[in-house]
């Protein structure tokens, strides 16, 4: 990993020796921005309403972060919402911005059973397999050679390690998963293909049947070459038991491995000690992923409380980012980035 703190270090001594502080004039972050100081890609979701509007998250985004994942903007919901009538201005945006400000970007997601078109629910199942493979074959297609990574397959499995009921799985079968992959391989054979999902971070049914999924595709020769773990957390409740080797085992597997949507939501109102025990949880997620020679991105879903999925979903949760609503970093990013 490339000694890239030592900078921050250089500039204390300067103060030092020179007798002055300068600690009020610093800018609302760390002097050394979270993506200058590991070889891992470090990234956020983004919303392409707030880069193009709010100069303040654009800036603190683009000082921070060498990775942007968008939030929904290419969800099949979003891009094909009516059949054959599709919207790429918001991928479109973040994808452009990525490309000028020297950022690569992680697609997300392609077979996805949640904000999927009512029109796809009701496809039979011939039909249901040309259209996702013609969807898959379409938004790869468009940013061919522009993503990094793409989200293939996300949520699949059901806490207790059964396959989720999805339209999938219910009409495609088990197979529908190495067809996706072979399908997104030939749409873009130049991205990195991922499997991804959540409550899989730590050592457990739901990680147990991810893990000997990931086997059998590899040993089937299916082209998947890495694992997202998601990394939403909540300090109520554990540090997943097994994180780290549960990282290592994936990654044994030859796969890349990913933290891919990381926040840890506190029960609210925020207080010291809670702020506290959060970064706790951010800094266990980080390390863990360095201490993984095949870890190669740590990506957090949004950056910034001022817009968090969390308070809509989890009713008196929040304050789950790394920088506050007003971009000020929180304990959280400075225990990451000391």
């Amino acid at each position: 990993m490339k000694n890239k703190i030592s900078a921050r270090r250089a500039v204390a001594l300067l103060v030092a020796v020179a007798g002055i502080s300068v600690v009020n004039s610093l800018p609302a972050s760390a002097a050394v921005p979270l993506k200058s100081i590991t070889n891992r890609h470090v990234g956020s979701a983004v919303a392409a309403n707030h880069l193009a509007n709010e100069a303040d998250y654009r800036s603190v985004l683009t000082r921070e972060f060498d990775n942007v994942t968008p939030e929904n903007e290419m969800k099949w919901g979003v891009i094909e919402a009516e059949r054959g009538r599709y919207d790429w201005s918001g991928a479109d945006a973040i994808v452009g911005y990525a490309q000028r400000t020297g950022k690569t970007v992680r697609g997300h997601t392609l077979v996805w059973h949640s904000q999927l078109p009512d029109w796809v629910d009701d496809l039979p199942a011939g039909e249901l397999r040309s259209v996702t493979r013609r969807h898959i074959a379409t938004e790869m297609g468009r940013y061919k050679g522009k993503i990094r990574a793409w989200d293939v397959v996300n949520e699949m499995f059901n806490d207790d390690g059964t396959r989720r009921a999805s339209v999938f799985q219910q009409k495609l079968g088990d197979g529908y998963v190495a067809d996706a992959f072979r399908w997104a391989r030939a749409a873009d054979p130049s991205a990195k293909l991922y499997i991804n999902d959540y409550n899989t971070e730590g050592l457990n049914a739901k990680s147990d049947a991810l893990y000997n999924l990931v086997r059998t595709l590899k040993r089937q020769g299916v082209p998947i070459d890495g694992v997202g773990f998601q990394g939403h957390l909540a300090i109520q409740y554990g540090f997943p038991a097994g994180y780290q080797a549960n990282l290592a085992r994936f990654a044994a597997l030859g796969v890349e491995v990913a933290i891919t949507e990381a926040d840890v939501r506190i029960p609210l109102p925020a207080d010291p000690a809670k702020l506290d025990t959060q970064a706790n949880y951010f800094k266990q997620l980080w390390d863990g992923c360095h201490a993984v020679r095949r870890c190669v991105e740590f990506t957090t879903w949004g950056f910034t409380d001022r817009h968090s999925w969390v308070p809509d979903t989890f009713p008196g949760e929040g304050a789950a980012c790394l920088f506050d609503p007003n971009l000020r970093p929180k304990p959280a990013y400075t225990r990451i980035n000391p």
